[in-house]
């Protein structure tokens, strides 16, 4: 799914059973309300819980109202949700990110990237692992130790 804005653009797409992605570019101020999370929601499987990829590299800000309703509707979601994992692009958003973080209770399940290579490392893992079920990608399974 693509939604575009006249401040941002965002694209939800599963990448792999079990494994989503969302991508976002620009200022994200809300635009498009709660359709990004419903689109999310209807992407998850009851049966297991999903990984959910979130590219914001090239994000150059979001709203506190946004942050907000996202971290309202993971900590809602958590559940569903084996891992979450978000690339950065700045100080300003990997700050946003740990608010949302610290403010859904996704400490354990919430893994923050500054490093695109690292974070497209584990995606393609996590793509690769989705063929091979009960396997946790070497990257998810770094992050459950700490």
């Amino acid at each position: 799914m693509f939604y575009e804005g006249i401040h941002c653009r965002l694209a939800i797409e599963q990448a792999a059973a079990g494994v989503i992605v969302l991508r976002l570019t620009g200022w994200d101020v809300g635009e498009f309300g709660d359709a990004p999370m419903k689109e999310i929601g209807r992407l998850l499987e009851a049966s297991r819980p999903a990984q959910l990829y979130i590219d914001a590299r090239q994000v150059k800000g979001a709203t506190i109202d946004v942050s907000n309703d996202w971290a309202l509707w993971l900590a809602s979601q958590r559940s569903a949700f084996s891992h979450i994992s978000m690339l950065t692009g700045g100080p300003f958003v990997q700050l946003t990110a740990k608010f949302v973080r610290r403010f859904a209770g996704l400490d354990d399940t919430m893994r923050i990237y500054t490093d695109a290579a690292a974070f497209d490392r584990a995606l393609g893992e996590a793509i690769a692992a989705a063929s091979a079920p009960g396997v946790l990608p070497p990257a998810i399974q770094a992050a459950s130790v700490r």
